[in-house]
């Protein structure tokens, strides 16, 4: 118990500390958003794969499609690193780096208004935003609760408190640049913890191979009457695993708090070395996390799923691991969760404040006057998801954990094409954007108020939200095509910035005389 209490306190005031080193940094918007739009390449890649996975990744999802699907769960890992950060750095990453610079947004709310110019569709992005943003956040702390009940007996309530109080000090003190310095330090924990703690479950397991052998024996004729269906390629239900991973691969293209990290890149350099370095820890993280989920069902005599849930299956399996393994757990859950939340609270705050605020119920609003409104706004945001999540785990009230299914289909459907299409196609008009949030936002809440009265296929909020990403993809050229064309003059000035010459060295291009 002591290492465990001195582990915890060594990294709390390592997180506080670098809070405070980094106020120098956020005096004005662009240093408290952006970091100054300076975080080099390390920072910003640690910075975009910690905001990426969290608590919900490693207890939730993890522990939930590995008993369903097996070992097969892994691609949802590997669909992560190659889509949701391989391929979101080399399409995104430069385009939206050099196109919100030229329109001077620091906000994807305020990326819309001036690359389509509408003050509409930046106030509807901000509404989306904020309504999906802050049940999610309140889901960060699930997972915590077994993990810090199995290794402290600590109350839920107290950790949650603890955790949100801690977290939102270096996010007020330090703004981005402090997230971005702590996203790195508790990547480092997550990479190092996700490998030591799947070395230790498998081992108890005699071996990868033994496990392998083992999961080959189980069977579950609910799920498949197949032999060795839970160590097969593709698992029991491929196309329920496809929609997974569409959802989360796919879902960080259209999320803020995940694109606004490309606002922030410092240089070219950044982008390349960015691109390796969040790949490669999305595959240890992510593929790690549900690699080890794969394995669950190997301890189904000790795990109730219908009296306890999915939640409990990552936590029994680590129940019996050595005391030292078991604080490492805990501060890598805490790293991924502290990580998202700083994020999310930070991308909540600022789309409030920018977007909202500013010019409309606060007329006049200097840099100092906006730094000091979000920091407020940050001790609202992370209060409210504070007592959503304690009122969640006191009373059991089910429609917030549906929420938190619904929020990335939600936000992600509905941002994706209109962003997407925004950095690449000049052809893209403000009402395919309102089509793509009307749509994706309808059909979210729709899924859970009215579940039942879906297509059995599209009942599952996870297919529901794979469903409406794809679909934003064919509604905005479709709308686009039928509907006024964008100033051509807007247009044109925006996309203005791609072609603007910039001086390199010859070890970079070659002059064409």
């Amino acid at each position: 118990m002591f290492i465990k209490i001195l582990l915890l306190v060594v990294f709390f005031g390592v997180m506080i500390g670098i809070g405070f080193y980094c106020r120098k940094h956020s005096t004005d918007v662009s240093g408290f958003v952006l970091g100054g739009r300076s975080v080099g390449p390390w920072f910003t890649a640690f910075a975009y794969g910690t905001s990426y996975f969290s608590a919900v990744i490693f207890v939730g999802y993890a522990g939930q499609f590995g008993w369903k699907y097996g070992i097969a769960s892994t691609w949802v890992g590997i669909g992560n690193a190659l889509i949701g950060s391989l391929l979101a750095w080399v399409i995104l990453g430069r385009r939206t780096r050099i196109m919100t610079q030229h329109l001077d947004s620091a906000t994807m709310p305020q990326f819309f208004e001036s690359r389509y110019n509408s003050q509409a569709l930046k106030v509807a992005a901000s509404i989306i935003t904020f309504i999906f943003l802050i049940p999610y956040t309140a889901s960060l702390y699930n997972g915590l609760s077994r993990l810090f009940g199995m290794a402290f007996n600590i109350d839920y309530s107290v950790c949650v408190i603890v955790m949100a109080v801690l977290t939102g000090i270096y996010v007020i003190a330090g703004g981005y640049m402090a997230t971005a310095i702590n996203d790195f330090v508790q990547g480092i924990i997550m990479l190092v913890g996700i490998v030591a703690v799947i070395g230790a479950v498998l081992k108890s397991q005699g071996g990868f191979l033994a496990a392998l052998d083992g999961l080959a024996m189980v069977t579950d004729e609910t799920v498949s009457a197949t032999p060795g269906i839970f160590n097969s390629f593709f698992g029991p239900d491929p196309f329920n695993l496809l929609c997974v991973v569409i959802l989360t691969s796919l879902g960080t293209w259209g999320l803020p708090q995940m694109v606004q990290k490309f606002y922030a890149i410092k240089s070219e350099k950044s982008i390349a070395t960015g691109t390796v370095v969040s790949t490669f820890f999305a595959f240890v993280v992510a593929g790690g996390c549900y690699f080890l989920g794969g394995f669950g069902r190997l301890f189904s005599d000790k795990i109730d799923i219908a009296a306890n849930g999915f939640d409990s299956v990552i936590p029994t399996m680590l129940s019996g691991l050595p005391d030292i393994l078991i604080a490492l757990v805990v501060i890598l859950v805490l790293s991924a969760s502290m990580s998202t939340l700083s994020s999310l609270v930070l991308t909540s705050s600022s789309t409030l404040t920018l977007d909202l605020l500013k010019g409309r119920v606060v007329k006049e609003m200097d840099e100092k006057r906006q730094v000091f409104i979000m920091r407020c706004l940050i001790v609202v945001f992370v209060a409210i998801s504070v007592v959503i999540a304690i009122i969640q785990y006191k009373s059991n009230v089910t429609f917030i954990a549906q929420l938190m299914g619904v929020s990335w289909g939600a936000l992600a459907g509905a941002f994706i094409a209109p962003f997407l299409y925004g950095l690449y196609w000049k052809g893209a008009s403000p009402a395919a954007c309102w089509v793509s949030f009307i749509f994706s936002t309808v059909v979210m809440l729709a899924n859970m108020l009215v579940r039942p009265s879906f297509p059995v296929v599209l009942q599952s909020p996870i297919n529901a939200g794979a469903f409406c990403m794809l679909a934003g993809l064919v509604i905005v050229p479709i709308v686009s095509a039928f509907t006024a064309k964008p100033d051509k003059a807007i247009v044109e000035s925006a996309f203005a910035c791609y072609d603007e010459k910039v001086l390199v060295p010859k070890r970079r291009a070659l002059e064409e005389n």
